[in-house]
């Protein structure tokens, strides 16, 4: 048999047209195109080994990489496999392979391609110009001796793209595993004839790589020896950006002089030789053929950007043992990067190797020489057991995975596999051993359609039938991507195969532009806003200047080493960069000299930073590099780790301990925390979170078919319940509260974009409506969401420039804000009112330092003014206003802890004493006598105003007035009483004195936990004249955008509030009484008509056809614009405009007062500004958000404090979306919801310099 395809791509069809896909997976006979053996990196276990081919390997360990087209990458990939053909020995020695290993055997009956990665590929001969494909490799294999390739074929425009002298060759053999490129050339090696030689000499059966070439016409070259002992060896490189490099060869007999000459001149020398003589001469091993020649160094001779300015040494350099081993790497600054141990008796196999500054791996072998276990002496170490079809991997912590395999040498894949917990999963392979279908451990399947020539994935269907489908062009490059909910994403290309255009799901656009044909980065993008930004590029691809949409400019500079060395920005800030000889980062200064250091152990860490003050951080690491404690400011923090590199312990500053436990598949299972509190997490088979354990709660998770969450129970009550529509978009979450129904809904538009979010609250025995908060979301045709419109209240419309910049805002049809920007785009001129402008009754003026802080705010009223200073560091260390100055000190760590105020008659300094944790401790000028040094839990138990008491969930439960020593007791001590719901929300609060409450207030949560209500009882005098707690509550509701807090509703009146974008900082106050609420509402022409049509008086209901035509209708009357199709109708209906429109009721615009927040720099609000420009309300506060002092003439409600928080008059809290706030302990009342994914204080506010301000 032939071993050939039924039809080869270049093969002619009886009508005489080309096979251009799809015919070469038709076999006869024996396959082509596949390997020896699977991929030496392709599957790894630890550190690492190939399991299926039971070889030590290195997938790939890069020594060299200048950036640049078609750069020149010298790395290195190891590989103890030994396969039945192998190439000759590489310039790294036995088991090593580089990227120019690539090798071509031209045999009468097959061409054997030796790959970089130690595999043998075997194809079938091939006649000039054919290309054939090998399916399990991914991999082009081409001969020259065709102008073209026919239309459509997939490297058409690959192939046109080479200089014709090599395509038109037929002794010349190309690869490619993409078709995008880069060709390998594979050609010979010029020689100088010998005297007695034949001319022309015959080519010689086999090709070695001598170049690369890409779509564009750029080529990488191997310049090869022509005579003597390094002749067809490389010894010089040129880039495709024109840099030279010199590689540096030596042989084995000038290895074997210079370890002659070294031992003579010197009786210790410090690189030992062999008992043994080292020998002149290197025989076979079982990695081929060995002439011994090595690479020794690598030298840059020329490059383009930097003629002048040569590197005076290597830029990589290697030493072997007296056989030829590959022994240790330098790298450009002369230090050993690596070291490398091999089998005495078997010479290329590798026993051990270790990283600089890293522990040594050591490995053994069997007879066969597989490996059976690698030893780690600071980590998990592995044993494998080979079997037929099946290998056992074991690990010291003696977890077994076992892999079962079918099929035979680079057909061989892993079909099952049983993991460390027992469960098993199954994988599915087509002929050409390319993933069809994954079967997990719940017995679900997951297939993947592929292209029958090219492999590509084609559509991938999940076990609940969902599909997703994949759409490619001629060249294999996607273009399209359509997702389960039938949105599309699209791409499309250019001749030469750029990205010229990118479609998102949603309907943006986004354009590319290049220079010329052979550009292959883009000098523009234009977006969907028409905003197009530049970008010019070095020689080397690397971005000089980027421009954007306002003209605005941003520079690069680089070493020749292609490190960023500087960026400058418009404004006069720019940013220096520096490295050591090893290229680490060693500092970072800013234009004023500012500058932050780093400092690095041997294996490359980072050990230190060192700020500009001279404060120093310092980390350590155990062998594995993994960061075992940090000190700062003479603090530390540590963390254990165990075999397997998991945190198994964190002490903080206190020396407090929160321990971690994890199951056989490495997911937590059990988290103690530092108070004591534990929490265990249970998975199904799929690693899906189905049970969670705090204390005595306990939480069931449940999903869909699509491992979408369905509900949750917690300790067998019903929780929050998970909605989706036919798309899978989530369309409602609900639960139960206090006993009311809450509920979340979404609307979409048909691109998936959120357009409307609304709350109701429900009474679950009744069904009644007790509220409702709607807000909706408008996008332009830009695709930019720049209109929003409140709950009752006109659209908010974002006015922007370039790509979204913000210029201003209208409220409905009034502009209320106008925007300035500098060069950086940051707010230099903020105005409003009614007249906003030139002319505007408030004008903010904003500055900022050479490094981009802000250096003030002003106002046309100075009462507000205020300017800031900082340190070298960028700490905020000065405030200064008309009327005071407060500046602030820190400590070693960051942490604020001293604020000094100075007005006219008035110096006072107030210290903050922390813990070492940052928990608050008694203010050591205040309470001299405390002995108090650390909170060892976290948990505070008593300050200068209160005794604290907790639960086990470390939820603050009761906080008493603290009675100081000496002073008498009157029992008069109030006490307040917090309580929760099972998602530790505060749903129920009550101060208590003399036995009796004081107030009383319960609290309500939609299923995200956001506050929808809250009622409050306050004591007051009944009409028999006794005390006791009102009959009927406050009653405050609560709407919300996402997790802004939008709109607070009380008995008298609503407040809604519009953050600045993107932030919680609110900006615009509009408040309405709902007097005048209720006289804006009115029926829509669709409701009244169904009232009011039946002539029984009981009503009619329309279809919603109906509903939405009579919505538009009455929108065109009202904008006095009827369109002549809506003219059309009504006279079909018998009906005109003007008796429709006498129906519709007319719009009353309700009397609403507006104000502008003005905040100091954190976003707390410091006054309201009415459109007149006049002062409506103001307040200070201290760092932690207490209220110092407050005017409120006209009694507004202003609970707003630090961004997201909420003022609670009845319990002192600031309510923060997920949490309370307690300001007088600078903490929260309750741990972290995300635990320590929020940081290590879960509960404390440590006011760090980074963070308060």
């Amino acid at each position: 048999m032939s071993g050939k395809p039924a039809a080869r791509q270049g093969d002619m069809t009886q009508y005489g047209g080309p096979i251009v896909q799809g015919s070469a997976g038709v076999r006869i006979g024996a396959p082509t195109g596949v390997a020896c053996s699977v991929c030496p990196g392709g599957m790894t276990s630890g550190n690492p080994v190939n399991p299926l081919l039971g070889a030590k390997v290195l997938p790939g360990e890069t020594d060299l990489a200048l950036p640049g087209p078609l750069p020149f990458i010298l790395s290195r990939t190891y590989s103890s496999y030994r396969t039945r053909t192998p190439a000759p020995v590489g310039v790294f020695g036995p088991g090593w392979k580089a990227p120019s290993d690539i090798r071509l055997q031209l045999r009468d009956d097959a061409l054997v391609l030796n790959d970089n990665g130690g595999r043998s590929i075997h194809f079938e001969p091939l006649l000039p110009g054919e290309a054939v494909y090998s399916r399990s490799e991914s991999m082009w294999l081409v001969r020259g001796g065709k102008a073209a390739q026919p239309d459509g074929h997939t490297l058409a425009r690959l192939w046109g793209a080479l200089p014709p002298d090599i395509r038109l060759s037929p002794h010349l053999y190309l690869a490619t595993n993409s078709a995008q490129g880069p060709w390998w050339i594979l050609g010979w090696s010029e020689r100088v004839p010998g005297a007695e030689d034949v001319l022309p000499a015959p080519l010689p059966p086999y090709r070695v790589l001598t170049g690369l070439a890409d779509r564009f016409g750029r080529t990488l070259t191997y310049r090869r020896e022509a005579a003597g002992d390094l002749a067809g060896e490389i010894t010089g490189v040129t880039d495709g950006a024109g840099r030279e490099f010199r590689l540096v060869l030596t042989t084995q007999a000038q290895r074997a002089e210079e370890a002659r000459t070294s031992s003579l001149s010197s009786s210790d020398s410090s690189r030992p030789l062999s008992a043994s003589p080292f020998p002149d001469t290197l025989p076979g091993t079982e990695y081929g053929p060995d002439r011994g020649i090595r690479l020794s160094a690598v030298w840059l001779m020329h490059d383009p950007a930097y003629p002048e300015s040569l590197p005076g040494a290597p830029l990589a350099r290697y030493t072997y043992t007296e056989a030829g081993e590959l022994l240790a790497v330098y790298d450009r600054s002369n230090t050993q990067v690596r070291a490398f141990t091999y089998d005495a008796q078997h010479p290329g196999r590798m026993v051990a190797h270790r990283y600089a500054g890293r522990p040594e791996m050591r490995y053994r072998y069997d007879d066969t020489g597989r490996v059976v276990e690698q030893l780690n002496p600071a980590g998990l170490s592995y044993r494998y057991q080979y079997e037929q079809d099946r290998i056992t991997v074991t690990d010291s912590l003696n977890r077994r995975e076992v892999l079962h395999t079918e099929g035979g040498a680079g057909l061989k894949r892993v079909v099952k596999k049983e993991l460390a917990d027992g469960s098993v999963t199954h994988s599915g392979y087509d002929a050409a051993g390319r993933l069809t279908a994954q079967t997990d451990a719940a017995g679900r399947r997951t297939e993947y359609g592929l292209n029958v020539v090219s492999g590509d994935i084609t559509d991938i269907t999940t076990p609940d039938g969902r599909e997703t489908k994949f759409y490619y062009n001629d060249g294999n490059q996607l273009t399209a991507v359509v997702s389960p909910d039938g949105l599309e994403s699209r791409r499309e290309y250019d001749e030469p195969g750029r990205l010229v255009s990118e479609t998102s799901r949603s309907g943006e656009t986004v354009r590319y532009r290049y220079d010329d044909a052979h550009s292959e980065l883009p000098a523009t993008t234009t977006d969907a806003t028409g905003s197009t930004r530049q970008m010019t590029w070095s020689r080397y691809g690397q971005l000089l200047a980027f421009t954007d949409c306002s003209g605005y400019q941003t520079r690069y500079e680089y070493d020749r080493f292609g490190q960023m060395t500087a960026v400058h920005r418009e404004e006069g800030i720019s940013l220096y960069r520096h490295y050591d000889n090893r290229g680490r980062l060693t500092s970072v200064k800013d234009a004023q000299g500012r500058e932050t250091q780093y400092e690095y152990n041997a294996a490359g860490d980072l050990t230190a930073v060192i700020t500009p003050d001279g404060n120093r951080s310092e980390t350590q690491y155990d062998a594995w590099g993994k960061a075992v404690s940090t000190t700062q400011g003479g603090l530390t923090r540590s963390m254990e780790y165990d075999a397997a590199g998991r945190v198994i312990s964190l002490t903080n500053e206190n020396g407090s301990h929160s321990d971690f436990s994890y199951d056989a598949l490495d997911r937590l299972v059990q988290q103690g925390g530092f108070d004591g509190r534990t929490q265990r997490y249970h998975y199904d088979l799929t690693g899906k979170l189905t049970q969670s354990e705090d204390e005595g709660l306990v939480t069931l998770w449940y999903y869909d078919e699509s491992d979408r969450i369905t509900h949750r129970t917690v300790n067998g009550e019903p929780a929050e319940q998970w909605q989706y529509d036919d798309h899978g978009w989530l369309t409602d979450i609900s639960h139960l509260s206090e006993g009311h129904r809450v509920a979340v809904h979404y609307g979409y538009d048909d691109k998936g974009r959120l357009t409307g979010e609304r709350q109701t609250v429900e009474n679950p025995e009744t069904g009644e409506l007790l509220w409702q908060h709607e807000t909706t979301h408008a996008y332009n045709e830009q695709g930019l969401a720049n209109r929003v419109t409140p709950d009752s209240l006109p659209p908010v419309e974002w006015l922007t420039y370039g790509s979204g910049y913000l210029a201003g805002m209208k409220l409905g049809d009034t502009p209320l804000l106008e925007y300035t920007r500098d060069r950086m785009h940051r707010e230099t001129v903020r105005s409003f009112g009614s007249r906003a402008g030139s002319n505007a009754a408030y004008e903010l003026t904003s500055t900022y330092t050479p490094a981009g802080q802000l250096q003030s705010q002003h106002l046309n009223s100075l009462v507000y003014d205020r300017d800031y200073g900082w340190n070298d560091n960028g700490d905020l260390v000065r405030i200064s206003g008309p009327r005071q100055t407060r500046e602030y000190g820190y400590s070693a760590t960051g942490r604020l802890e001293s604020v000094r105020t100075l007005a006219p008659d008035l110096d006072i300094r107030i210290p903050y004493a922390t813990d070492p944790a940052g928990n608050r401790l008694p203010d050591p000028e205040l309470h001299p006598d405390s002995t108090l040094t650390a909170w060892p839990d976290n948990r505070i138990a008593e300050d200068a105003h209160y005794v604290y008491h907790y639960d086990e969930y470390g939820r603050l439960t009761e906080k008493t007035d603290r009675i100081p020593t000496g002073v008498i007791r009157t029992d008069d001590e109030r006490t307040h009483h917090y309580h929760y719901d099972s998602q530790h929300r505060l749903v129920f609060h009550t101060r208590i004195q003399h036995g009796e409450p004081l107030v009383e207030s319960r609290y309500l949560y939609d299923p995200l936990g956001r506050r929808m209500a809250k009622r409050v009882w306050r004591r007051e005098r009944d009409l028999t004249g006794w005390m006791s707690l009102s009959r009927k509550p406050e009653e405050t509701w609560y709407g919300w955008d996402g997790d802004r807090l939008t709109t607070v509703q009380t008995d008298t009146t609503r407040i809604q509030t519009v953050y600045q974008p993107g932030s919680f900082t609110p900006l615009i106050r509009v408040e309405t009484e709902n007097g005048e609420r209720e006289k804006a509402q009115r029926r829509s022409l669709a409701e009244k008509l169904q009232q009011e049509g039946s002539e029984d008086g009981h009503g009619v209901v329309f279809p919603a056809e109906l509903v939405g035509l009579l919505d538009r209708l009455e929108g065109e009357i009202r904008a006095n614009c009827v369109s002549s199709e809506s003219r059309q109708w009504l006279a079909q209906c018998g009906l005109t405009v003007e008796r429709l429109a006498a129906q519709i009721e007319p719009v009353y615009l309700p009397e609403r007062k507006i104000h502008l927040y003005h905040c100091d720099h954190r976003g707390l609000p410091l006054a309201l500004i009415s459109e007149d420009g006049n002062t409506a309300w103001s307040a200070e506060y201290d760092e932690w958000g207490n209220q110092l002092n407050e005017e409120n003439p006209h009694h507004l409600h202003q609970p707003y404090r630090l961004p997201g928080q909420q003022y609670d008059k009845e319990s002192g809290l600031y309510y923060n979306r997920h949490r309370y706030y307690d300001p007088l302990q600078g903490r929260y009342i309750t741990q972290d919801p995300i635990g320590l994914e929020g940081g290590m204080e879960s509960v404390c506010v440590p006011a760090e310099s980074g963070e308060w301000y």
